[in-house]
């Protein structure tokens, strides 16, 4: 191979000229030949026995010049960007110019490269850190949660069903008097106000005691994944089998001593007030850190390539259906369920990306302005933190994973509290000039 030129073409765009010499083209050729010829019948000979000379008489000289190019292209190609030390984020656009036995093959190689980001400030960055007070209705929405999760659950039968009941039902659907399928439920257990089945639905049993039967009218979204159901009003027989409800606990020291390590209520509210306070401040350090890597995302100077955009939205989607599949659930079950498909999942994902993928490079950008470096040290601590927390061992770890990637890692960590070490709190600035992704950043 030899790189003739390499060529800044457009922003985050590098053309590569390349050669291949004749004999490299042709020692491929013969290796593609060699590997392709059992499949090839030509008359007078048996199948795989033909020679190469007759076989490009009879199919045309280029018969395998399109295997032959592309066993050299990854290779050649690879070479040629180390060479030139481009770092490159996505695949090589490949054309090839021109291929002959003769002369070797000339090919492009269009390169989208990193980007050079510029970071205007990242140092006395201002941010509102506001700690929400705990107030008494706070702690009582606590202790009557706690009371929840010790509640008993007691039919009912001297009263109609409410919201927040457990009901238990009969019932079918009818569209236009004639039952549809997948509408029917017998016994079937429901809690009023899960919003588990569509809008409308639960709210129609309000009201109704044990045993009656009655008709309710839905429509069913217009986004339902239905489509014969969609946007289509509908009749549903209903029988109340059953109302329970929960009975409360009284809030005693009795109780506060079944459910806590406490002995006495002012004990257990003290204890409920300084965990909450301790959550709102890491709400708040949460908050502040969030803005800060907002306002640098905001900031960010330079293009970046979309493919690194729609890379990141790619791993997410491949993550997500991990997560799906060890739930026992697919990724074209969930679009089932939810009336999606691919196009807007990737959608509901890009924000989220581009954001991440902005403030990635910034803090990469921050670690070379700053010259942040890791010690032997803190990386090897961080190996074995890592495969602690994954039951493996360092070794494991290190085979998994770029250890160049992850000492990079542990760098834009650094850089991260830089800029939140440097921030200044500024409470005069509204929550509400926030941007939506500063939680996603």
């Amino acid at each position: 191979m030899s790189l003739k030129s390499s060529t800044n073409v457009a922003v985050n765009k590098h053309e590569l000229l390349l050669e291949i010499n004749a004999e490299a083209f042709n020692t491929a050729i013969q290796k593609a030949y060699q590997k392709e010829k059992s499949q090839i019948q030509v008359k007078g000979f048996r199948k795989g026995k033909a020679p190469l000379s007759l076989i490009e008489k009879f199919y045309g000289e280029e018969v395998f010049f399109e295997s032959a190019i592309n066993s050299l292209i990854g290779p050649e190609v690879t070479s040629a960007i180390e060479e030139t030390k481009l770092d490159i984020v996505d695949r090589p656009e490949i054309e090839v110019v021109s291929a002959t036995k003769a002369d070797g093959i000339v090919m492009k190689a269009i390169c989208t490269t990193r980007p050079e980001v510029n970071v205007p400030e990242y140092k006395g960055l201002k941010a509102p850190k506001i700690v929400d007070a705990v107030t008494d209705e706070v702690i009582d929405g606590q202790i009557e949660a706690a009371k929840k999760r010790q509640a008993r659950i007691v039919t009912v039968e001297d009263r109609a069903a409410q919201m927040d009941d457990e009901v238990v039902i009969d019932f079918e659907g009818f569209k236009d008097g004639v039952a549809f399928e997948g509408g029917k439920g017998d016994n079937f257990p429901l809690t009023l106000g899960s919003h588990q089945f569509i809008p409308g639905f639960e709210e129609q049993i309000i009201g109704h005691k044990t045993g009656e039967e009655f008709e309710i009218e839905v429509t069913f979204p217009e986004d339902y994944q239905m489509k014969d159901l969609a946007g289509q009003k509908t009749i549903f027989k209903i029988k109340l089998i059953e109302i329970k409800a929960q009975e409360l606990p009284e809030f005693d020291d009795e109780f506060v001593k079944d459910v806590s390590e406490f002995e006495t209520v002012d004990e257990y509210k003290a204890d409920i007030k300084a965990k909450l306070e301790e959550t709102a401040v890491k709400k708040a350090d949460s908050q502040f850190e969030n803005y800060l890597f907002e306002t640098i995302i905001k900031n960010l100077e330079g293009e970046i390539p979309e493919c690194m955009f729609d890379q990141k939205v790619e791993r997410e989607i491949k993550e997500f259906e991990q997560r799906l599949s060890s739930n026992k659930m697919t990724l074209d079950l969930y679009f089932q369920y939810t009336g999606m498909d691919m196009d807007d999942l990737k959608s509901s994902y890009m924000d989220r990306a581009k954001s991440e993928v902005k403030l990635r490079l910034a803090l990469e950008k921050i670690v070379e302005m700053e010259n942040i470096d890791v010690t032997d040290e803190e990386v090897e601590n961080g190996l074995k933190e890592l495969a602690e927390s994954n039951n493996l061992k360092v070794e494991d770890v290190k085979r998994l994973i770029s250890l160049e990637d992850y000492k990079m890692d542990l760098k834009v960590g650094k850089a991260a509290d830089l800029v939140k070490e440097n921030g200044v709190v500024d409470n005069t600035i509204k929550a509400e000039e926030k941007s939506e992704d500063t939680e996603e950043a």
